[in-house]
């Protein structure tokens, strides 16, 4: 049996709503793209969605539009991809890399509300593998942070202290205490990348919380801009009899997302609720006939909380990293696709030359170290999900 770790999950319907965006003639950005953002919206409970064609993308332009440059500075995980910090790099501003609170995929609150300093505009907490980040106590460290804050343009000004941007690549669809992702962070940007719980192949989305002061049809209008070269008028709009001229009102990017992609995720979102569930029934069957091995998992549903169950990060005690590679290794003999997430930033070459040294993150090393997902998606069967249980049982007998 061969058992893939996360294979894009794409039905009839979806490959009919793709037909029909390339037999209407609409195959960029156009009228499914605007549809796909008012349903991302409501879903959220936002006022506006932007779609994109990344996270990535998502993430640097909100950056951009929140002013930060040179001389800033903004803080992330150190325990993430590298997408949630090289675009600190890409506006300019310097990467402050935290430490994650001691057996815990989230930053160390304490140590980050050490790492704040009069440079600081940004914060990007990462909700992996979907699970929403403690965004109490986040919001309880940028007010108590409020006298050092130092805006730099109207938009900054308007918030009146450190601004939170969700990399919510992993958490489209979870809720923390009766509200959905991308209605709980000042800014989140979601990924719906071929690998995610929703997917339009490559692609995101932008959302932001309203806020009192905050014109949400003008920061519409700048998503639209930075994402289009800076030009006045997308192509739809530029199909309006004699509307052909246009201005290019900033030196923007490219990073727009078509009507062929969005057709994918408008099929997606109408079954996303059951995705969702069976991701749930996967989840909790793999805890529950693993729970007598040693095996530590992410806490992905709670009383007050639900993931969206995009990755079950799995932990085997005492074990380090050359036992959690056999055991990955064995399990690839067996056919079954494993991962890890993830390698610490400071572990990465490109971070190195930055002078981030991984002997300064030990709670993120140490949670790295013997860390193992298990493939979780929704063309799993109960067969493959047993397998995949007693193919992790078998493995972890090589490292005893």
């Amino acid at each position: 049996m061969t058992i893939k770790f996360s294979p894009p999950d794409i039905t009839q319907a979806g490959i009919d709503e793709v037909a029909d965006a390339l037999r209407s003639g609409w195959i960029t950005t156009g009228p499914k793209t605007k549809l796909f953002e008012k349903q991302i919206a409501e879903y959220c409970g936002t006022e506006k969605a932007v779609c994109l064609n990344s996270a990535t993308a998502g993430l640097e332009l909100v950056l951009r539009i929140l002013g930060v440059k040179e001389g800033d500075e903004v803080i992330t995980s150190a325990y993430t991809y590298t997408a949630s910090a090289s675009v600190i790099n890409h506006v300019g501003a310097k990467i402050v890399l935290c430490d994650l609170a001691e057996n815990g995929y989230e930053m160390d609150y304490d140590k980050l509300e050490n790492l704040i300093t009069e440079k600081t505009k940004v914060i990007i907490p990462v909700d992996i593998g979907g699970v929403i980040c403690d965004y109490d106590r986040l919001i309880e460290i940028v007010e108590s942070k409020k006298p050092l804050f130092k805006p730099s343009n109207v938009l900054q000004e308007t918030y009146g202290r450190i601004i939170l941007l969700a990399d919510a690549a992993h958490s489209f669809g979870a809720v923390r205490k009766g509200v959905k992702s991308g209605n709980i962070a000042d800014f989140t940007s979601f990924s719906f990348h071929a690998v995610k719980n929703l997917t339009t192949a490559e692609g995101g989305a932008v959302t932001w919380r309203k806020k009192e002061g905050v014109d949400g049809d003008d920061l519409y209008r700048q998503f639209m801009l930075w994402s289009l070269h800076g030009q006045s008028k997308d192509a739809l709009a530029k199909t309006k009899i004699g509307a052909w001229e246009y201005d290019i009102c900033l030196l923007g990017q490219k990073c727009n997302m078509t009507d062929v992609m969005a057709s994918i995720g408008i099929a997606q979102l109408k079954r996303y609720d059951g995705m969702l569930k069976r991701r749930k029934e996967i989840f909790n069957r793999y805890k529950s006939e693993l729970a007598s091995c040693g095996i530590d998992f992410i806490s992905q549903y709670g009383e007050d909380f639900s993931g969206s169950g995009h990755l079950c990060l799995t932990r085997v005690d005492g074990v380090d990293e050359n036992g959690r590679n056999a055991i990955i290794t064995a399990m690839a003999q067996d056919g079954v696709a494993t991962n890890v997430h993830y390698k610490p930033l400071p572990m990465h070459t490109a971070y190195k030359a930055l002078g981030f040294d991984i002997k300064d993150f030990p709670n993120a090393y140490k949670q790295y170290q013997n860390e193992i997902t298990l493939p979780l998606h929704t063309l799993l069967t109960d067969e493959e999900t047993e397998f995949v249980v007693n193919s992790y049982k078998k493995a972890l007998e090589t490292v005893k």
